[in-house]
């Protein structure tokens, strides 16, 4: 600026000379002086102007180089400071500034030796707590009962893989996200659970506690809001450092999903009060029909129709009893557990009660010690039994061999014995007829317990040895496999399931505005769209968001989802996102999904990377969804411009780069998620080392920057 007044002044004084020397001419004399001096002064003015413009590029050029290399490296170093590991500045300005950012890199490498070596001595005295936490981790996930602890507040602290299975089906949105809106650290029981019922559950453990009680506990049942049935167990987590261990700090929550048994008891209940109140009315018909019997002079015909009454009515209550058996034992095939068991283990027991039973010798062939079954065990010993029985009593068979072998994606289990033939009748019949063992019966059958187990079941029999089996078709089991593998997560995720210092947090009585930064929880989220136009007809067509609570990024605790957006893609968006047509066929429309993603982040603050962006979407959905995300938002654009006001760039990548982060699925909802939710755990230190603290603090300066003023 001052090199453009300067030649505007030179240029003012030129013109000034020339009309001073103009006035001392005569008018011939002066038209010829101005016609020779124009050209040369126009080519001056020009000349000099270009120079002072290279002039000016130059010292802006060498200003920003070198004089604002000064802010550039504080900045720079600023990013040291509060990074966990020194990377290379790559910092551009004079000589000296190089040197002394080579030097500055050199203090914050010896800083993080000593940090390591200090990490070194934290880890080697706190693994023991490590590794009592990480234990009952591993419990936690390994249990086949679904268990939730929360902090007093009703946070959830800890939780496993069967709470998380559990929650799912709870929720109403399964298929979207999971269950993940409603199970999580740091998140609310009560989005599941009544609050007062809570209270009164913690209530009643309290006073059992007063009155002296050593494992004090109070169990109740609930309706969810997806119409089902829980019946929860709590036990309290006691204050270590309080005087008897009498205060409580939280409590355990033990969940069984009984609707199914409540509905298979209330269907028992229906039957046998059906067959009750039938029974009633034909006993007493029959009574009626016996008592007229009686008397030595009724007509033949009366006789016969009294006898039709009986008839009728026996058979009547034969038909209810029969149908009740079926539908008893329907309930007993669906109870049935199926378990993961070494195929030793089943042999070993079948063998053993074979051996009881009949007083008959049973070997084992080769049995592979490798192989592994997914059987009810009991079920399936007393199938093997029954038939063994009945070769017994009908073949005086004397010797029985047990066999269990491989057979592709199953195992072949057969029952072989030496003797006579028996025909494929006699085989259906011992089949299909209800298994009895002595006294005792049941009214399931081996094909029952086959179809239970999926598999198949025939005779068959070898001539040149002499011998025919019974063979089991089972399925295999690994001895890897999970429960319900698909649905849970990898075991190297399991700490990210626990976080036991929000036992020390409670209600805040303070506003959202003034909690500190690193205090609050975060739902960190994306979106990818079909265009960059919100008002103009654009569609969102992902959704990905993360949480961060107590300082930690919970990666498993995440939100992805694909959107139909109900028009076409555009072509030329596609290798931006990659996402196609064929990919949102079929997909839940933004009004389905919207509200799952609402409520995952409910009780949170949003953040995102130019989150006006991402927010006008959102806001466009209101009068479909009735949503309003009145959230507070903080924008990590803004917040980085904020903190390094010198830098040239804030994009994502950019800022991804200064922190030293590895950027993965760049421009996936979920990826840019990920992303921007490890820039912000970054920029929290920076903004606090700048005096802002709070959330209130945080969104004020940030609507001072110059990107503030975006609108879309």
């Amino acid at each position: 600026m001052a090199i453009v007044v300067i030649g505007l002044a030179t240029l003012v004084w030129l013109l000034l000379t020339m009309g001073l020397i103009a006035s001392t001419l005569e008018s011939e004399q002066r038209a010829l002086v101005m016609n020779q001096l124009a050209p040369r002064l126009v080519l001056i003015a020009m000349t000099w102007f270009f120079g002072l413009g290279a002039i000016g590029a130059t010292l802006r050029w060498l200003f920003r180089r070198y004089a604002m290399a000064p802010a550039r490296l504080l900045e720079q170093t600023k990013v040291l400071l509060a990074a966990s590991k020194a990377a290379p500045m790559n910092h551009q300005g004079t000589k000296e500034t190089k040197a002394l950012a080579l030097a500055i890199f050199e203090l914050a490498s010896q800083r993080d030796t000593l940090r390591e070596d200090v990490a070194v001595q934290i880890e080697q005295a706190s693994l023991r707590v490590q590794q009592e936490k990480n234990r009952l981790a591993a419990l936690m996930s390994e249990l086949t009962q679904s268990v939730v602890v929360c902090n007093l507040d009703g946070r959830i602290i800890l939780y496993n893989n069967r709470a998380r299975l559990q929650f799912k089906t709870l929720s109403q949105s399964p298929a979207l996200a999971g269950g993940a809106e409603l199970v999580g650290i740091g998140r609310s029981i009560y989005a599941v659970f009544d609050r007062q019922l809570v209270a009164h559950a913690l209530e009643s453990i309290q006073q059992r506690m007063a009155r002296g009680a050593g494992s004090p506990s109070t169990q109740f049942v609930t309706t969810t809001q997806a119409g089902q049935l829980l019946k929860v167990q709590m036990a309290p987590v006691r204050q270590v450092d309080a005087p008897g261990g009498a205060e409580i700090s939280g409590f355990v929550l033990m969940l069984d999903n009984v609707t199914r048994a409540f509905e298979e008891e209330h269907l028992r209940d229906q039957l046998l009060h059906g067959l009750t109140e039938g029974s009633r009315s034909s006993l007493a018909n029959i009574q009626a029909a016996v008592d007229m019997l009686a008397y030595p002079d009724m007509e033949p015909v009366m006789r016969e129709r009294f006898l039709a009454v009986v008839r009728e009515e026996v058979g009547s209550m034969g038909a209810r009893i029969t149908d009740l058996t079926k539908k008893a034992a329907q309930g007993l095939k669906a109870r049935w557990p199926l378990e993961e068991m070494m195929g030793s283990d089943v042999l070993l027991a079948t063998q053993r009660r074979i051996e009881a039973r009949t007083q008959r010798t049973v070997t084992l062939e080769n049995p592979d010690l490798t192989l592994w079954l997914k059987v009810d065990s009991f079920s399936l010993t007393q199938a093997l039994d029954y038939l063994a029985m009945r070769l017994v009593d009908e073949f005086d068979v004397r010797f029985f061999r047990l066999r269990l072998q491989a057979a592709g994606e199953r195992a072949q289990l057969d029952l072989i014995w030496t003797g006579q033939a028996m025909s494929t009748e006699t085989v259906m019949s011992w089949e299909m007829d209800s298994m009895r063992f002595g006294a005792e019966s049941t009214p399931l059958t081996v094909r029952d317990v086959v179809e239970r187990h999926g598999g198949e079941m025939w005779f068959e029999r070898e001539r040149i040895r002499h011998e025919a089996f019974f063979r089991f078709l089972l399925p295999l089991a690994s001895v890897q496999e999970q429960l319900e593998a698909t649905q849970i997560l990898h075991n190297d995720s399991r700490p990210e399931y626990y976080d036991f210092d929000l036992f020390q947090s409670s209600v805040q009585s303070h506003a959202l505005e003034d909690r500190l930064l690193c205090d609050l929880v975060y739902t960190v989220f994306d979106t990818e769209t079909t265009g960059l136009n919100p008002s103009g007809g654009d569609e969102i067509i992902q959704i990905g968001a993360a949480r961060i609570v107590n300082g930690k990024l919970l990666r498993q605790e995440r939100f992805d989802q694909l959107i139909n957006p109900g028009r076409l893609i555009p072509a030329a968006t596609v290798p931006i996102h990659g996402i196609t047509q064929d990919m949102v066929m079929g997909k839940s429309p933004i009004t389905e999904v919207l509200p799952a993603f609402y409520a995952f982040a409910q009780d949170t603050v949003l953040v995102a990377h130019n989150a006006a962006f991402d927010m006008k979407f959102l806001q466009l959905q209101q009068a479909k969804t009735g949503l309003v995300f009145s959230h507070p938002v903080l924008d990590t654009l803004l917040l980085s411009a904020l903190v390094h006001p010198n830098q040239e760039s804030h994009r994502l990548e950019a800022i991804a780069e200064r922190f030293n982060i590895t950027v993965l699925g760049r421009h996936t909802a979920l990826g840019d998620a990920l992303v921007t939710a490890e820039v912000w755990l970054r920029l929290i230190p920076l903004l606090q080392a700048m005096g802002i603290r709070t959330l209130g603090q945080a969104r004020e300066a940030a609507q001072k920057t110059y990107y503030a003023r975006l609108k879309y």
